[in-house]
């Protein structure tokens, strides 16, 4: 078979990958790196917790399903007739895992050695769905324990509690892994029509970083891979509003110290933020609130957060948009209204110059270096597959990025109005 392959060329960093279209309907990236002794690898499918209802591009019909599913078909795509993938890995000598996202699922292997043997496994055993009524109900005793546990879990509450107070309608409010009654609902013909629906190989990426050869893996890929019909899927989410559902949620917990995650909502459209604008967003966090910012030796001198677990993030996907601070803080009612009176005075007074030249090099440095690591090389291409962004342009956006482009951030971003905290505290 006769694949498209396009050679993608970083002239800041003097490195290549390739970017295939493979006859199946396939999408492969391959970023060889023969220095390195380890080779990471991800297959995965534009299917998340938050694509509860849908509709292919052959159907009038929409469809809605329990929420929990895409979770649960990742754990049972492992299982087979003749047995498991991990005792097929054991024989090669991989690690595997797999996760579920809002967003996607993946199934990957990290190895040393026996790279195309566990390349096999990899791409046989996702393409081998099998589900019976016997083992569907083992596995909702399984998930149902899982979920119980993240239930009591004060990261993943502070978490949901926090979107869920961001967002109405929107299913990222929702368990990734869903709930007991909801997973109760989940049956064999649903599993299969929601792998028939998003596992085709048109909405599915491959990517391996590592040291491979990619006539290699070509080669494995025109062996293995069942071409596809080309079918669409249209993902149907409710109308989201702007505001947001309150501005605070409190929860007790067997923590220690509080923890908390302060949120902001912004405008999200059907599509993921550019290339250019998370670019921007992550030089203006840096300014905000890294750990060489103005907030943050006030907030650690006061003895408000510690090092270790102060962070932030900009978390958006398709509907969805938000940055997050989280953290411990004896105090978290206090942290948020520093870093909320620090939005406001760089929204009123601009960003200092010496502090954005800082950031946009701290940024740019940490990007550069993340190039060495062939699991982010891995798990970027293949987020990158599903949202139509490249690899290298992420280093071109922040080279290019000025002090009034980042400023201009603040417009639709950090919105005091539009925020809201979520706090686990301990127990009485």
């Amino acid at each position: 078979m006769n694949s498209e392959i396009r050679e993608m060329v970083s002239e800041r960093l003097g490195d290549r990958y390739y970017a295939i279209k493979h006859p199946s309907g396939l999408k492969i990236f391959i970023y060889p790196k023969k220095e390195n002794s380890s080779t990471y690898a991800v297959f995965g499918t534009k299917y998340g917790s938050i694509d509860m209802c849908f509709r292919t591009s052959r159907e009038k019909e929409t469809h809605t399903v329990p929420a929990g599913i895409a979770h649960y078909l990742e754990h049972k795509l492992f299982e087979s007739e003749d047995g498991d993938a991990f005792s097929r890995y054991a024989k090669t000598g991989a690690s595997a895992n797999a996760y579920t996202s809002f967003d996607a699922t993946c199934y990957l292997f990290s190895c040393t050695e026996n790279v195309y043997e566990s390349l096999e496994i990899l791409l046989d055993f996702v393409q081998s769905p099998y589900f019976t009524e016997q083992t569907v109900k083992k596995e909702q005793g399984i998930i149902g324990q899982e979920i119980r546990m993240y239930d009591d879990d004060p990261q993943w509450r502070v978490l949901f509690n926090l979107l869920g107070n961001l967002y109405h309608r929107h299913p990222v409010k929702t368990d990734i892994a869903g709930t007991v009654e909801s997973i109760a609902k989940i049956t064999p013909e649903l599993l299969y029509q929601c792998y028939q629906t998003f596992y085709n190989l048109n909405n599915m990426a491959l990517s391996i970083a590592g040291n491979i050869d990619v006539d290699k893996v070509l080669a494995l890929c025109d062996k293995m891979l069942k071409p596809a019909e080309p079918v669409r899927v249209e993902r149907i989410f409710a109308e989201e509003p702007e505001e947001i559902v309150k501005d605070r949620v409190e929860q007790k917990l067997s923590v220690s110290v509080p923890i908390f995650e302060l949120g902001f909502k912004e405008k999200a459209g059907e599509n993921r933020v550019t290339v250019r604008e998370a670019a921007e967003t992550e030089i203006l966090l840096h300014v905000i609130a890294s750990d060489s910012s103005p907030l943050f030796r006030r907030l650690l001198d006061a003895g408000l957060v510690n090092e270790s677990s102060f962070s932030y993030e900009y978390f958006e996907g398709p509907g969805y948009a938000s940055v997050i601070f989280s953290g411990e803080s004896k105090d978290p009612d206090r942290v948020a209204a520093e870093i909320r009176a620090e939005i406001a005075k760089i929204r009123a007074d601009g960003m200092d110059p010496a502090a954005f030249e800082r950031s946009k090099k701290a940024v740019y440095g940490r990007a550069v270096s993340s190039f060495n690591s062939v699991d982010y090389l891995a798990n970027t291409m293949i987020g990158n597959a599903f949202s139509n962004r490249e690899l290298f342009q992420y280093l071109d956006e922040i080279a290019a990025a000025g002090p009034e482009s980042v400023q201009r951030r603040l417009d639709t971003q950090l919105l005091l109005e539009r925020s809201s905290l979520s706090v686990v505290k301990p127990l009485d």
